[in-house]
């Protein structure tokens, strides 16, 4: 083991005892792609998951310049105030190419980062969306087991991101802009279906009437969607994350939803869903990790897929060959060192 990890012991110690540093390094464990610290990181995982589970957690997604940061700094200091101790996590899978936006979002974030009980973390990045989610959804345990009553987790890159955390929260919030010309244009009819409130926000000085009729627009809209499993129809409303006007309101939302799907069963039906997913989703991470990993397929896939981008070779026949050989070579005894 590294000197700078812990033991699992003293990491779950730690958590419980909501010690932020040991919070941060326990996030950083659940990071490392070594082997070691993926087994020490499972073990504390483990032990951590009966204190986990107690939080609300709202997911929030929404276009370029929609003002997420201004609006989750906003948010997160008005819990505080009522008591709630929030976390921030951001999903990224665009991060290992671009660096992705979390440090600038901490930076303008300054209230909230420097508040005690808050906490704002990036998601770990890696080549695939499954790796950053994964992780995500441990970072969000851990911070449940450290005793944070509200984890918002933020969509920071585009297109499945939103996917992938509408499979991680309880509530999905989408904040759209007014007075961009056709209010639906350039929205994507998927990531609509699955908002539970769809928030109009810099709805103040001049951008206020403009809000007023965006909310009519977008309200007619989410009438032609058919209404929701848990029975919940989603609400349009509007606010500004400058100001503050609205956010109280979005907040008693996302408590009327919490007692309205808890009611009915369908809150915890989702979770436990949600749990199983994320069972599945890992193993597909895994499989395809160990595939590529593998020494055989590592030394083939070059020579093959300049075939393929050449034209000369099927795609899809070369995609079962590589599978098959995949599979032959897990099936060979190891050789001995």
């Amino acid at each position: 083991m590294r000197k700078n990890r812990l033991s699992a012991s003293a990491y779950v110690s730690g958590v419980l005892a909501g010690d932020r540093v040991v919070l941060s390094r326990a996030i950083t464990l659940i990071e490392s792609t070594l082997q070691k610290d993926r087994l020490l990181a499972e073990q504390v995982m483990q032990e951590i998951l009966p204190h986990s589970g107690r939080s609300l957690r709202v997911g929030i997604t929404g276009v370029p310049g929609v003002g997420k940061s201004t609006f989750i700094e906003r948010f997160g200091m008005q819990l505080i105030e009522q008591g709630y101790k929030v976390a921030v996590l951001a999903v990224d899978p665009s991060s290992q190419q671009t660096g992705g936006s979390i440090l600038g979002d901490k930076t303008r974030m300054e209230r909230l980062s420097q508040d005690k009980r808050a906490y704002i973390r990036p998601s770990p990045s890696g080549s695939t969306l499954g790796g950053v989610s994964a992780r995500t959804r441990e970072a969000m345990l851990l911070c449940e087991a450290a005793g944070f009553d509200v984890i918002l987790i933020e969509t920071v890159g585009v297109g499945q991101s939103e996917i992938a955390v509408k499979g991680m929260v309880d509530f999905f919030l989408l904040l759209m802009l007014a007075g961009a010309g056709d209010e639906l244009q350039g929205i994507k009819k998927g990531i609509i279906e699955i908002c539970d409130a769809l928030i109009i926000n810099k709805a103040d000085g001049e951008n206020a009437a403009l809000a007023k009729r965006a909310r009519r627009t977008y309200a007619n809209a989410l009438h032609l969607f058919p209404p929701k499993e848990n029975g919940w129809i989603p609400e349009v409303s509007t606010c500004s994350g400058l100001s503050g006007d609205g956010l109280e309101a979005i907040w008693e939302m996302v408590l009327r939803f919490e007692r309205h799907t808890r009611a009915n069963g369908t809150f915890e039906r989702q979770r436990a869903l949600q749990r199983k997913t994320w069972m599945r989703e890992h193993i597909s991470y895994l499989l395809l990790q160990a595939f590529y990993d593998n020494p055989l397929i590592r030394g083939q896939l070059a020579d093959v897929e300049s075939d393929v981008a050449a034209g000369t070779v099927s795609a899809i026949a070369t995609a079962r060959a590589l599978v098959e050989r995949f599979r032959e070579a897990k099936n060979e005894p190891e050789k001995p060192a």
